[in-house]
């Protein structure tokens, strides 16, 4: 499929997504269904570092919750309109995974990882004792009932649903993009064999310094719209392990080579994560993820996609 189809099919499905809970008139949906897009988002930036190149990331709930203070603290100097707070919280958590990429990228294998979440420690330390953003008190975010949109008023909900659904659609997009570029064929160099890259003059630091800055940008960018939906925001519930825990898992479900995997990931165990948490309580949502990594280990080792792709070259070959 040509990339000029294939955002233009993914804009229509958006549109569509968009308007079929208006139709129906169900605010939940929206409530529901922006949980699940922000997955979308954090899964798919995990995998570009993760599962693209190979480096396993436990602080994704660092750089979301970057993302997030970034839009408190410009928040409390002067109230900004939302497309501005996603870009700042962007810009923000892209330098510092530039940065943590410097520092550690260095390091390989689990080595890489502790440090990962040694970053987010610090992190959640340094946001818990700066007074100016709440520190351990927290953050109360006042939003409007309604936004005035090209003189109608829409639900703030639905608009922060929207924002949440272009950047689901733009990370796909850019996730997409780079697995069939040449930045992807040197992504997959690394995960294959490091070393091998290094010989055959494949620049690898620069790579993986490229992978982490794209990927702590989107986390950032879902991060920013979250103290508006959450309308209090702590440090425990920015830096809460579900969000490291999930962006992980949610990859390895649905398959870490592939742009659909983390997408299929999210869809999946979000959805059944907000259908727990309404029928019988959001404390299940880690179990659930642990039984279905384990149910998933045993039965599809590669993930959805990686099953996928064995029966369809086990076909190939009968």
């Amino acid at each position: 499929m040509r990339q000029s189809t294939f955002i233009l099919g993914a804009v229509v499905l958006a549109i569509a997504l968009f308007f079929a809970p208006r139709v129906l008139e169900n605010d939940y949906i929206f409530f529901a269904g922006y949980v699940v897009l922000q997955y979308i988002v954090l899964a798919t930036a995990w995998n570009i570092l993760g599962g693209y190149c190979g480096y396993v990331n436990f602080g994704s709930a660092a750089f979301f919750a970057l993302g997030a203070y970034t839009a408190v603290a410009i928040h409390k100097f002067s109230p900004m309109p939302m497309p501005l707070l996603i870009v700042a919280g962007g810009i923000i958590s892209g330098l510092v995974g530039l940065g943590m990429g410097y520092l550690t990228l260095r390091l390989r294998g689990v080595f890489f990882a502790i440090a990962s979440l040694a970053m987010a420690v610090v992190m959640q330390t340094l946001v818990i004792n700066w007074d100016y953003v709440g520190g351990s008190r927290g953050a109360y975010i006042i939003r409007p009932q309604q936004v005035e949109i090209f003189s109608y008023q829409l639900p703030y909900i639905q608009y922060l649903f929207a924002w949440m659904l272009f950047l689901a659609v733009a990370s796909l997009v850019i996730a997409r993009t780079i697995e069939r570029s040449k930045l992807g064929y040197g992504f997959a160099t690394i995960r294959d064999d490091e070393q091998a890259a290094e010989a055959c003059g494949v620049p690898t630091l620069r790579l993986k310094l490229i992978a982490t800055t794209m990927s702590g940008a989107l986390m950032g960018m879902a991060g920013a719209p979250f103290p508006y939906y959450i309308g209090y925001l702590e440090p425990a519930s920015a830096f809460s392990l579900t969000y490291a825990v999930n962006s992980i898992a949610m990859p390895m479900i649905g398959g870490t080579t592939s742009w659909v995997g983390p997408l299929i990931g999210a869809v999946l165990l979000g959805t059944v994560q907000q259908v727990a948490t309404v029928t019988i309580s959001s404390a299940v949502n880690l179990l659930l993820v642990g039984i279905l990594l384990v149910v998933f280990v045993i039965i599809a080792p590669n993930g959805i996609m990686g099953a996928v792709q064995a029966w369809q070259r086990k076909r190939r070959k009968a």
